[in-house]
């Protein structure tokens, strides 16, 4: 009699542990419906002019890609240079808040850190084919999210221009010394280049860039391709326009996310914010790639400029002065010299393979 006592005892307890965990999962399962169903509104600031064709009209198709994939649930609206905040301050805004994200290049921040540049472009580097595999594959993203921590930031890639131009001159480029005293628009690694060549590098928005030409506030600048140059009309202003783009073959721009707006949101958000950014950092590359084939078209044969190769003996002193550059700026912290180390690791191997790979198919494919 008492073991059936303690028989319906134990098992009057097992049924109320049950039904208590039940109700648990079924709050637990509200709680997660509700925020599910939370709605959230983000502001995203860009460091180019309001809708500008490639970089500017990237953060807008990312705004409107996040607003279908979540059927309104996370509306991004996207400001340009100077409407929320300036163009070089994007990094400051989302880092404090005052925008949930942002949308520029991660040379702009090297004051913040040395090492950030290397996740825009790094001169005689990589490739947008090349640089997407470090970042995606060869360890480049990891150290990026370690770069931007400190900074309540999280890091995405935001798209790529390509093999950039190498700048609209007044004056002709013959030798390395045409480059001293040569005040020149030019940011990054690049822009450290060439004050070791010489010349006096300057960082400007975009916005900016056509008057100080056209005044003479600059002597020489480069911007990012025919399809932006001529949106921008710098032939007006430049009469040559020299190439390769030895200070950015393959710059990727970004999306940075302040940590914890990103934190707030649900699992399936987060997962449409990092697709969407995903899709546009492709996207953006492919624009290029077409858009610049008519847009030198038209400069040549429209607006007449002179189009011009660097003088080989520049491009390979250029290299020279490169490589102690890096050196030296790798040397200035543990952060950049980790970045350096992980990024040189990764260009030694990627540039063997692309030689008997990419580099030869084009050698035989252009062969005469």
């Amino acid at each position: 009699m008492l073991f059936k006592k303690k028989l319906k005892f134990v098992a009057g307890l097992a049924i109320a542990s049950l039904l208590a965990a039940c109700g648990e999962k079924a709050e637990q399962s509200a709680d997660t419906k509700q925020v599910e169903k939370q709605s959230f509104e983000w502001k995203l600031v860009t460091s180019w002019p309001k809708n500008f064709p490639g970089l500017g009209t990237a953060p807008e198709r990312f705004a409107e890609m996040v607003g279908e994939m979540s059927d309104g649930r996370l509306k991004v609206k996207v400001y340009g240079a100077g409407q929320l905040v300036p163009a070089l301050e994007v990094f400051d805004a989302v880092s404090r808040g005052t925008a949930e994200m942002g949308h520029s290049g991660a040379y702009y921040w090297k004051g913040k850190s040395p090492a950030a540049q290397f996740f825009t472009s790094v001169p005689f580097g990589l490739t947008a084919q090349e640089m997407h595999g470090w970042i995606h594959y060869g360890g480049g993203m990891e150290l990026w999210k370690e770069v931007y921590a400190p900074f309540n930031l999280i890091p995405l890639a935001g798209g790529n221009t390509g093999v950039q131009m190498g700048g609209w001159f007044n004056k002709e480029i013959n030798s390395i010394d045409d480059l001293k005293g040569l005040k020149m628009r030019i940011p990054g690694l690049g822009g450290e280049v060439l004050a070791r060549a010489g010349g006096t590098p300057q960082t400007l928005p975009g916005a900016e860039i056509f008057t100080s030409l056209q005044t003479g506030a600059i002597d020489a600048t480069e911007w990012v391709g025919p399809y932006n140059d001529l949106a921008f009309g710098l032939y007006k202003a430049a009469k040559y326009y020299y190439y390769p783009g030895w200070h950015e073959p393959g710059s990727m721009m970004e999306f940075t996310v302040n940590k914890d707006a990103f934190n707030a949101l649900p699992k399936d958000l987060q997962a449409i914010v990092r697709t969407a950014s995903r899709a546009v950092n492709q996207d953006m590359l492919d624009e290029y790639t077409s858009r610049n084939n008519a847009a030198l078209k038209e400069l040549v044969d429209e607006h007449k400029v002179d189009l011009r190769p660097f003088p080989k003996e520049v491009l390979m002193k250029l290299r020279t002065l490169s490589d102690e550059v890096l050196l030296e700026v790798a040397n200035k912290d543990p952060m950049t010299k980790k970045v350096y180390e992980s990024f040189k690791a990764y260009k030694d191997k990627v540039v063997k393979y692309h030689s008997i790979s990419e580099q030869a198919f084009i050698n035989a494919r252009n062969a005469e």
